[in-house]
């Protein structure tokens, strides 16, 4: 199967390399930059379980050096949705199914727009990874589900080939009839650690440690599981005890999560897409989410704080 990877972040590197070593042709897509030509030149280096190995995967900065592909396998930041799928059109063809399996809500609709929707179907990834240095990650695949579904639930036979492929690379994937609700479940594990990592700058390690950021995690979840019930969602984790602990199955004390690495490169989160979807739906709905507000205007002013000083640093 020839597979393009948008995105060859942390976790893009690290499904890319799950399915390269299982023999497919697999491409990461990405701007060009110290990553990505690190790859080129040495391979990609990935450490799991304390095991250091050498991947050798395609890597390309622009989508017409990789032509059409049968799966492309959406990674990008939620933010970049929009700019990256339509600056990849060159991937396309009649045939490629389009598969997101970013963080947060919205951007099977985003994606729609310029495939069309008969070609998107959605997922969701317990899997995690760390960009440690240039050509070189650190990730979790052992007991962390990969779901993903047609956006219809149907049960078709592209997304039972797509499971198969990539069970076939060690990642373990399950179909899903209720794709809206497994996003859900996702998003609810986001809610938990991302925004509190990302204010505090706090390992899973040491933020599993603070109680009081336990209730505080726990405190939003429950806001989120009453918006996805009050928006008819069903959802397979019903208690916020289930996705405070989940979040943290498998993954070392070390662990960062997403949100913390982007603000560690200086880059955007995308709280808009998780606590921010929480706030928007809740809105909808008619249901408080004073903890998830709260934690979209922190995430806000460390961004803010950063913008700030990083035009200060330009003008010297």
């Amino acid at each position: 199967m020839k597979i393009c990877i948008l995105g060859s972040g942390a976790l893009g590197s690290t499904f890319g390399a799950a399915l390269s070593e299982a023999g497919h042709e697999t491409w990461l897509l990405n701007r060009a930059g110290a990553h990505l030509e690190a790859i080129r030149q040495h391979g990609l280096t990935v450490i799991e379980d304390d095991i250091e190995r050498s991947v050798r995967i395609h890597a390309a900065s622009r989508a017409e050096e990789v032509g059409p592909v049968d799966l492309l396998i959406v990674l990008v930041k939620s933010f970049a949705t929009s700019e990256a799928i339509a600056g990849a059109t060159a991937l396309l063809g009649p045939q490629t199914v389009v598969l997101s399996l970013q963080n947060g809500l919205g951007h099977e609709d985003l994606l729609a727009d310029v495939v069309g929707r008969d070609q998107v179907i959605a997922g969701k990834t317990y899997v995690g990874g760390v960009l440690l240095a240039p050509g070189r990650i650190r990730c979790g695949v052992e007991g962390k589900q990969t779901f993903i579904g047609e956006l219809d639930g149907q049960v078709s036979a592209r997304v039972s080939h797509i499971a198969e492929v990539l069970r076939g690379a060690g990642l373990d994937t399950r179909v899903s009839e209720n794709i809206l609700g497994t996003m859900w479940d996702k998003l609810l594990v986001n809610v938990a650690t991302g925004a509190l990592t990302g204010i505090t700058m706090l390992t899973y390690g040491q933020l599993y440690s603070e109680p009081l950021l336990r209730e505080t995690a726990l405190a939003a979840v429950a806001e989120a599981i009453a918006v996805a019930q009050a928006a008819g969602v069903t959802l397979s984790l019903t208690e916020p005890e289930q996705a405070w602990n989940l979040a943290s199955a498998g993954l070392p004390a070390s662990f960062k999560t997403s949100m913390l690495q982007s603000l560690e490169k200086g880059s955007v989160t995308e709280i808009d897409f998780i606590n921010g979807a929480v706030v928007r739906l809740g809105q909808r709905h008619g249901i408080a989410t004073p903890v998830n507000a709260t934690l979209v205007a922190c995430i806000k002013g460390v961004e803010r704080a950063m913008a700030d000083q990083q035009q200060e640093e330009t003008k010297r």
